[in-house]
């Protein structure tokens, strides 16, 4: 699975979380791309997540393509206090469905709900997920807020597809 979005919306600090359990303040940004395998139990299933984080940066655009072509899961965050971050995470998700494999689960993930100054509401990410068929969580890595849910949500949707 990877994880693509804008810089600085949280999706290192997501997967550390997932991870490590850590979570670091004033994170260095992702140059390229980075991977990590982590374990989680599903029930009686022990599955395995490759996980590619990759750079949010406009100039590693194009190496974002490289990941999603044989990927399984795409992961699209956004942060719940940037309406830009939020459009961006759209153009990335019609890019997906043009481009990305067609049986891709897509999981549209808002990050930083524990923060003040919300630009994108619940209610207005939910209905576009619902719209166009994603997954759809709100979470806080900081704050470790729904983290485990997540995997464990697309390891589930990921093992019924039986694409894992």
């Amino acid at each position: 699975l990877f994880y693509i979005g804008e810089s600085s919306v949280g999706k290192s600090s997501i997967i550390l979380r997932f991870a490590s359990n850590e979570f670091q303040e004033n994170k260095e940004p992702t140059v390229g791309a980075a991977f990590v395998t982590q374990k989680c139990r599903l029930e009686d299933k022990i599955i395995k997540f490759e996980i590619w984080d990759t750079a949010g940066q406009e100039r590693f655009h194009s190496l974002a393509q490289m990941y999603y072509r044989n990927a399984h899961v795409a992961v699209v965050v956004y942060d719940v206090t940037n309406m830009d971050s939020f459009n961006r995470a759209k153009s990335w998700i019609k890019e997906l469905n043009n481009q990305a494999n067609s049986n891709i689960i897509i999981a549209l993930l808002g990050n930083k709900i524990d923060l003040s100054r919300r630009q994108v509401s619940t209610e207005i990410a939910k209905n576009y997920a619902l719209e166009f068929g994603l997954l759809f969580y709100e979470i806080s890595a900081r704050k470790d807020h729904g983290i485990r849910e997540v995997f464990t949500k697309i390891g589930t949707n990921t093992l019924f597809e039986n694409l894992i």
